[in-house]
């Protein structure tokens, strides 16, 4: 298996040790030897969580853990897994576990467990998964585009679609949704077509281009289009040794919706 597989149980164990510290993301995708980009997606493909959800859960656990084995003050645990005040923690932690922080310490307290994650990928027979290798010039899209955060950008980027669909400022179809990374943590979404030079570009609207490359074409349908990207990073990526990931962006392509047809576009590049 290549090596980003083991260095995804290296960047879990990095986050185990360090729950009492700091964690960027960058650090950790470092052990996992892929950008902080795309080991968000790898992570909430894999995993069901975002990674600060991920570490969110398990700081929240060990802090029970503490509350209701030991003589430690709600104030130090709080403190200790990154809270800066009793208030927050008590929030936090009551939503997670149903209970007040004080009420952990009483016999009996009900308390809910987030254990450490292992990642066990196996290739399992029954289907393949459909994807092509394209090598593909430059090109432009233009289209109308917004900010998002890896940690919300899952539950943010349907209604921002539905506004857009809605909207009276619709000056593409939305044959392209653009995911192109900002620093590691954000990126811009963009509802975006092909660019067309002799058009005008619309107040608000922008233009992004990709340079030639090497991509992986992932062809689904719209109703299991997050099958196929759960599928690519679990199935496709760890068994694919003739290729690594490329730049920080992926694309989604859409037909119109009586097609029932689309693809998930992976920038890649070829291992040497």
């Amino acid at each position: 298996m290549p090596d980003w597989i083991s260095g995804l149980h290296s960047a879990l164990s990095y986050i185990e040790e360090h729950l009492t510290q700091d964690i960027l993301v960058e650090d950790v995708a470092q052990k996992a030897y892929v950008s902080a980009y795309h080991f968000q997606r790898i992570f909430h493909a894999l995993c069901g969580v975002t990674l600060g959800e991920y570490i969110r859960c398990r700081r929240l656990t060990l802090a029970a853990q503490e509350l209701t084995h030991g003589d430690a003050r709600v104030i130090d645990v709080a403190l200790k897994y990154g809270y800066d005040s009793p208030d927050s923690f008590a929030r936090a932690f009551q939503k997670f576990h149903g209970i007040l922080p004080s009420a952990a310490k009483e016999k009996g307290a009900k308390l809910t467990a987030f254990s450490p994650l292992r990642i066990n990928l196996s290739l399992e027979g029954g289907t393949m998964l459909e994807y092509r290798i394209v090598e593909k010039p430059a090109f432009t899209l233009m289209g109308i585009g917004k900010m998002f955060n890896n940690e919300t950008s899952y539950q943010e980027i349907p209604p921002y679609w539905g506004e857009y669909l809605q909207s009276d400022n619709r000056h593409v179809c939305g044959q392209f949704g653009a995911c192109i990374d900002a620093d590691g943590r954000n990126f811009k979404y963009l509802i975006a077509d092909v660019y067309q030079p002799w058009r005008e570009i619309p107040a608000g609207y922008e233009t992004v281009t990709f340079p030639a490359g090497t991509w992986a074409v992932f062809p689904c349908r719209m109703d299991n289009l997050q099958d196929v990207n759960t599928r690519m990073w679990k199935e496709w990526l760890p068994a694919c040794k003739d290729y690594r990931l490329g730049r920080n962006c992926n694309l989604e392509y859409y037909t119109p919706p009586e097609e029932n047809y689309a693809e998930l576009w992976l920038p890649v590049e070829r291992r040497v």
